[in-house]
């Protein structure tokens, strides 16, 4: 992780953290990776979306650039139209699946995958010195909102048969994917139930979504609906929650396309990439069909640069970042959507019976911190994670991480025994919420 970016580029609250003035150097460093680029911007419905975007813009401008206003757009759409448009540079003013008072920038390169390690230091370098890159010339702005529809296609081109007779909710987490998903499966024949889908620029993630899919659970029941799709605000995550209301996370959904893709073909390499985080069960169920799971950092753009080292086509994390490496070069929720519905149609069988397996049992808290390296580097947590995974020894595991996209500590217990993961993780947030007081 770099000094100013995360896993998943800049982010922070706006008007704190991510002010105007940063929207400004980060666009102007951008621009001095390249002479004169063309820098193609979207992002999700938050209400500070514009404010960034005029920022970003203008720094990219200052520097030479020629900038490309795509409005609002999930993030895999600005991957796509990045490198089919021939733009240099793909920006995203998003803070994916954070609440309304945070923002973010995230950038991708030509090619449509996101910046590597390198490109984001070199940025960072241009804050630190507060170099800038001014041109004689100011470069041009344009707005395109139609741009959308190209990647309306592309999605749409991935249907490989009709959804008619299937009854489908989507939660649009008042994001990114509030018109262009509904859109996408009515085109594709599914009677939908659209909820969340407006964008007033302030609801955006709250108890909705990908990461609140309690209220998708009752709509799917009360309309008796075959399948649930639940989004974050750019739309890059997906979670789903079958015809009986259970939640179907990013490792179900990972295992039932990676079995489906080798029935057809499709597994390139007999393997897929899940992190650290992935539950110990479905790296079991994948073996139990002869295809292994290898494990990487949490993170989708470490999922992706596994499945580019390996050469394999299908990765993803339980959070619901599942990545189409034949087909996308990031997550895509409405990407992963289509092939979910693909797999079950061509099956012939439920969302239940299609994507639920038993997971081991976890218990995840994340716990605000002010400092979240002082904290994790903090020799007491460490003696108490030492006395709690050796609890675990030979009968699960313990995770402790500082978050790459807020400032928390993530605290992970997994094994069969609930009541065990839920003490060890009262454990190690007590001693967290200790060190954060002691300030």
């Amino acid at each position: 992780m770099g000094l100013f970016f995360g896993t998943d580029g800049l982010r922070g609250k706006v008007n704190e953290d991510l002010t105007f003035d940063v929207a400004y150097k980060a666009g102007n460093a951008l621009s001095s990776l390249k002479d004169r680029p063309t820098v193609l911007i979207g992002g999700d419905t938050r209400i500070s979306r514009s404010y960034l975007t005029a920022g970003v813009a203008g720094g990219a401008m200052s520097g030479g650039a020629n900038v490309i206003d795509a409005g609002v757009i999930p993030t895999a759409g600005i991957a796509y139209l990045t490198r089919t448009i021939g733009a240099d540079y793909g920006v995203v003013i998003s803070a994916s699946h954070n609440s309304g008072e945070y923002n973010g920038i995230k950038v991708f390169g030509g090619a449509g995958y996101k910046l590597g390690d390198k490109e984001e230091e070199r940025i960072e370098r241009c804050f630190i010195h507060e170099k800038t890159n001014d041109f004689p010339f100011i470069g041009t702005y344009a707005q395109d909102f139609t741009l959308i529809k190209k990647y309306r296609d592309f999605l749409l081109s991935f249907v490989e048969r009709p959804f008619h007779g299937k009854t489908i909710v989507l939660d649009c987490a008042f994001g990114a994917a509030h018109r262009i998903a509904p859109e996408i499966f009515r085109k594709a024949g599914a009677s939908v139930v659209a909820a969340n889908c407006v964008n007033d620029g302030l609801s955006i993630n709250k108890n909705c979504g990908a990461v609140s899919p309690q209220n998708l659970v009752k709509k799917v029941l009360r309309y008796k609906a075959d399948i649930g799709f639940a989004f974050d605000g750019d739309a890059d995550r997906l979670i789903a929650v079958d015809e009986k209301g259970e939640v179907i996370d990013g490792d179900m959904i990972l295992c039932a396309l990676a079995v489906y893709f080798k029935k057809t073909g499709r597994l390139r390499g007999n393997a897929v990439v899940g992190t650290s985080h992935t539950n110990m069960a479905a790296e079991a169920h994948l073996k139990a069909h002869g295809i292994e799971m290898l494990r990487t950092d949490i993170g989708d753009k470490y999922v992706l640069a596994k499945l580019l080292e390996k050469g394999l086509s299908l990765g993803g994390e339980q959070s619901g970042h599942v990545i189409l490496n034949d087909f996308a070069t990031t997550g895509d929720g409405i990407l992963t959507a289509i092939a979910v519905m693909n797999m079950l149609l061509s099956e012939n069988i439920t969302a239940s019976r299609g994507l639920k397996i038993d997971l081991y049992p976890q218990k995840n808290v994340g716990v605000p911190v002010t400092d979240k390296f002082r904290v994790i580097n903090s020799e007491e947590l460490g003696r108490q994670t030492a006395k709690c995974a050796a609890l675990l020894e030979g009968k699960g595991r313990l995770m402790i991480r500082a978050s790459g996209t807020e400032p928390k500590i993530r605290v992970m217990a997994e094994s069969l025994d609930k009541e065990l993961n839920r003490s060890i993780v009262s454990a190690i947030v007590s001693t967290i919420e200790k060190i954060n007081r002691e300030e």
